[in-house]
């Protein structure tokens, strides 16, 4: 079959019969007692994990962009984030930790966080989510400097593979005044510990 004959194929069934063939291929009996209702659970769920394909930014952010004198940094730390890793579709989880330095314009505070989950729930590397927060917090607010810190376990690398149960990935990106000054770059990172 022909490359897009197969993506053809793949699209006209539902994401609920893909799981049902899946646990088909597997050796399950999608029939059985237990999984009757697993493909249609299952299709809801990965509809959850990524549904951060559907959302806009400029919808998420719903202008809570306001005028402000402030020019220290702000900083929120510790937003919970899941993502699937998108080289085995197998969750990672963590932290992450988002500053900034305005430039007479603030983000409300609850965009933060969803601008965070928003790139979350798509299937991700560690290392480009860490940057595109960055760069969408940066554009949105024409900040003088963004700082972004995930720390994150990876199942993919917790439950295969090496089977590393107590590893932690650190990503950062350092924008403008964070990359361009070690005390800023200093005091940010003095602050996530």
């Amino acid at each position: 079959m022909g490359v897009n004959h197969m993506d053809t194929l793949l699209r006209s069934k539902t994401t609920e019969e893909l799981y049902r063939e899946l646990l088909v291929n597997i050796g399950e009996n999608p029939d059985r007692n237990g999984l009757l209702k697993t493909p249609q659970r299952a299709a809801k769920a990965i509809e959850y994990f990524t549904q951060g394909y559907h959302q806009n930014i400029d919808e998420v952010i719903n202008g809570a962009i306001f005028e402000s004198d402030a020019d220290e940094m702000i900083l929120v730390k510790d937003i919970e984030l899941y993502s699937l890793c998108e080289h085995h579709l197998i969750p990672f989880f963590g932290k992450c930790h988002v500053a900034y330095i305005p430039n007479k314009k603030v983000l409300g505070l609850s965009k933060i966080a969803r601008i965070v989950d928003v790139f979350a729930r798509r299937l991700q590397i560690q290392e480009n989510l860490t940057k595109q927060i960055a760069e969408t917090i940066l554009k949105a607010v024409g900040a003088d400097g963004v700082a972004v810190v995930i720390e994150a376990q990876h199942l993919c690398m917790m439950m295969r593979g090496v089977a590393k149960q107590n590893s932690v990935m650190k990503t950062s990106c350092m924008l403008g005044a964070f990359r361009q000054d070690s005390r800023t770059r200093a005091e940010f990172l003095s602050l996530i510990k």
